[in-house]
């Protein structure tokens, strides 16, 4: 019960730890991501992108795991790489063992890894680990799951200062200024997040870019009220010209076109995706222009808000503050 598993997995560039092909040890770990895995069957809804190669410049502030965690787990220098699933996995739980204090009030994000935090929330505070604290949900897809785990929840109307926020993001660059806003929460997520004391983004390394723009479209989220006049709008400022704005269709939890109604957000608004050839010039600036846009109601740049975000990649899990 002392240890972490899960969450400690991690490795160093010169010495990188995987799990090794021994028989005893391989039904060991299938046992237990199988039991951790078992209250995971939203996790498909969010299917994760393939890996990229390991990036070197983030892999700083790398944390090593115990002999003891090594035995546990049969652990060696050499074996098969995880699946990014169980990458996911390790650095949501990571971010909550690392982060998350009894009577702490945590801002739970939403995604394909803010799920596997929540998840793991949900154990510690089921089995007595944790105590004493209260969360917000930043979707109504976190909220339901939070509630199945008995995760008690309050609202930013109760509870407007948090301890910590933890959260993925779609894009993540050098200055750890993010894009967000592809599974369609961005206005919750920046409320919520933007309260916390810290912000912690948990990623795969495939979210890691030189620049934002080109590797993931990003979200403006519009009032319903006259939205082809914004969405010209939004095109014709000079931070964002050359984009290609697309007003999101079917499902507001997928920048992919699924549908031939125009998609809902949570608060009953709309979003545009603005479709960039090139990196972002200046994410500040662009920030600044879209939110003082009439009819615009958020946007998906996060910037200068992250602590710290945690990696998962091919070789383990880093973390860059």
């Amino acid at each position: 019960a002392s240890l972490r598993p899960a969450t400690q997995l991690l490795c160093t560039k010169s010495t990188p730890i995987l799990l090794n092909q021994h028989p005893t040890n391989t039904m060991k770990i299938s046992a237990a991501f199988a039991a951790l895995l078992a209250s995971t069957s939203q996790v498909a809804a969010f299917a994760p992108a393939k890996l990229a190669a390991p990036t070197a410049r983030y892999s700083t502030s790398i944390r090593s795991v115990t002999a003891a965690q090594k035995e546990f787990f049969g652990i060696t220098e050499a074996g098969p790489a995880l699946s990014q699933d169980e990458l996911k996995q390790m650095v949501g739980y990571k971010s909550v063992d690392d982060y998350v204090k009894s009577g702490m009030v945590v801002g739970l994000g939403t995604g394909s890894t803010a799920y596997f935090a929540v998840e793991r929330l949900g154990q510690l505070l089921k089995d007595g680990t944790l105590k004493d604290i209260v969360a917000i949900p930043t979707s109504i897809r976190t909220k339901e799951q939070a509630e199945e785990l008995g995760i008690p929840l309050v609202t930013l109307d109760t509870h407007s200062k948090l301890d910590v926020a933890i959260d993925g993001a779609d894009e993540v660059d050098p200055d750890l200024n993010l894009v967000k806003g592809g599974g369609g929460a961005l206005l919750r997520e920046k409320m919520v997040e933007v309260c916390a004391d810290k912000f912690i983004v948990i990623v795969d390394e495939s979210k890691l870019c030189d620049g934002l723009g080109p590797g993931f479209p990003l979200p403006v989220e519009i009032t319903p009220f006259c939205h082809e006049h914004t969405l010209r709008t939004i095109a014709a400022l000079p931070s964002c010209e050359g984009c290609d704005a697309v007003l999101r269709m079917g499902s507001s939890s997928s920048n992919v076109n699924d549908g031939d109604e125009i998609a809902i957000t949570d608060n009953g608004n709309y979003i545009v995706d603005l479709h960039f050839k090139e990196s972002i010039k200046d994410a500040p600036t662009m920030a600044s222009e879209l939110k003082n846009t009439v009819g615009v109601v958020d946007h998906g740049l996060f910037c200068g808000m992250t602590t710290a975000v945690i990696i998962a990649g091919s070789d383990g899990i880093s973390v860059k503050e």
